[in-house]
């Protein structure tokens, strides 16, 4: 389950300090990450109308076929190899996997599936880490340049999210102090919380 908060920012908005937030001691070094995703729905928007998002990502650790659902306590993700085949250049020839397919039959049952939007992020990458070096969470700066393919747009944009990692403490209280504290940092420095819930739906002008 991801449990995060993103925010938008402009383009000359100076990286906060986050090395005093709850449960970390030590940030670590930034890593780039150059991310290339392809979104796809039915043509009458079946998944994005039951809160679903399929795409195909390459680059960064976890690249690979991905399913997020969401629900009242956070957004699930379901991954998948990326597999052999490059991205085509045709992004309307690509091919959904069979497991994949599957996995989303539920919503969109038979009904084709076709490339929505395309977003491309540059992606800085931060660990927030614990006293044992454990991931407590990441913050990363990403550049986003992002196509509707249907609606024939492009846009360009710069956020920031933070989410927990696997070291963060479960208690709820907890949480509530560490992201008031990441808020805190985030709109000192000119940081606002984000007026889209996803890329995908800022891709598409939502």
């Amino acid at each position: 389950m991801e449990v995060e908060r993103k925010y938008d920012v402009d383009a000359s908005t100076r990286v906060p300090d986050l090395s005093g937030m709850p449960g970390v001691v030590a940030v670590g070094d930034r890593e780039v990450r150059l991310l290339d995703a392809v979104y796809l729905d039915t043509r009458g928007l079946a998944l994005a109308t039951a809160a679903v998002a399929l795409r195909r990502r390459s680059g960064g650790p976890d690249e690979g076929w991905h399913v997020k659902t969401s629900g009242p306590d956070g957004r699930h993700e379901y991954g998948w190899p990326l597999g052999a085949d490059p991205l085509p250049d045709d992004l309307g020839s690509l091919v959904v996997p069979p497991a994949v397919r599957a996995a989303v039959a539920v919503w969109c049952a038979d009904d084709d599936l076709s490339p929505l939007a395309r977003v491309q992020n540059e992606r800085h990458a931060t660990a927030l880490v614990d006293a044992d070096g454990a991931l407590v969470a990441e913050f990363v700066d990403d550049h986003v340049t992002a196509s509707d393919l249907r609606g024939g747009t492009s846009t360009a944009w710069r956020e920031w999210e933070v989410e927990l990692g696997p070291a963060a403490p479960a208690d709820p209280a907890w949480r509530e102090r560490f992201f008031t504290a990441v808020d805190d940092a985030v709109t000192a420095v000119g940081g606002r919380q984000a007026a889209s819930g996803s890329k995908l739906q800022r891709a598409l002008g939502r």
